[in-house]
């Protein structure tokens, strides 16, 4: 899952993006409002949750939350120091979802994310029972891909891989990140050749044209992407 952490005190994100990813989430870092602002507009349906400070050097983190708020409604919880408690009301009456107060311990900060997307995956249990890439359907509560409506047999690795993918839509994954995010997942020691020959399969599974893909795309020098 991915997180958007909006922090200007450097420490502090780098310690977060640490404790983050190594409870197995994927941070997206910025120290301001203003580039802020440019993640959300470019990779929002990416997003899984935010995490605001409320004090930042071009604006606020009630800025922020009001956009998020506006285009989708992504859980928000906000950083905020002592003497910023009293006004987080009003970021909660704008739709953000909790707070924690600094200095706090990473595990209570790790409770609350959890807690958080817990109550979102109640109110949208089907939200991704059915993915759908073009012409390729993928229905994740009884692990079957479809293709024109007509089933295609994935072997168990080859449907993880896929699944990574489809769980990045519009995100260019590299090499590393797909061996790390199999091995997570399956336990299955994989190798970098392993990698290729299992792409190569679902592109003959699932493209029209293999030697032209147009769902599993290379990026060139950078790794794969599925969705503009």
């Amino acid at each position: 899952m991915r997180i958007l952490l909006v922090e200007d005190d450097k420490t502090i994100a780098s310690g977060l993006e640490y404790s983050l990813r190594q409870e197995g989430y994927e941070p997206l870092i910025c120290h301001n409002v203003e580039l802020a602002i440019k993640i959300i507009k470019e990779q929002l349906e990416g997003i899984d949750l935010c995490l605001f400070d409320l004090s930042l050097p071009d604006g606020s983190g009630y800025d922020l939350c009001a956009m998020i708020k506006k285009l989708s409604d992504k859980p928000v919880i906000f950083l905020t120091a002592l003497d910023d408690e009293v006004n987080v009301v009003m970021g909660l009456d704008m739709g953000a979802d909790d707070y924690i107060t600094k200095p706090f311990r990473i595990r209570e900060l790790l409770s609350r994310i959890k807690s958080v997307l817990r109550r979102y995956q109640k109110q949208t249990p089907q939200a991704n029972t059915h993915i759908n890439i073009e012409n390729i359907r993928i229905n994740t509560l009884e692990g079957k891909v479809y293709k024109n409506g007509e089933e295609v047999f994935l072997t168990n690795l080859e449907y993880r891989l896929l699944l990574i993918f489809a769980n990045h839509i519009g995100q260019v994954l590299t090499r590393t990140q797909l061996l790390d995010r199999i091995w997570d997942v399956a336990g299955d020691f994989v190798n970098d050749n392993t990698l290729t020959v299992y792409i190569k399969r679902i592109r003959e599974k699932l493209e029209d044209n293999p030697k032209s893909p147009s769902i599993i795309k290379t990026m060139r020098g950078m790794g794969y992407k599925v969705g503009k």
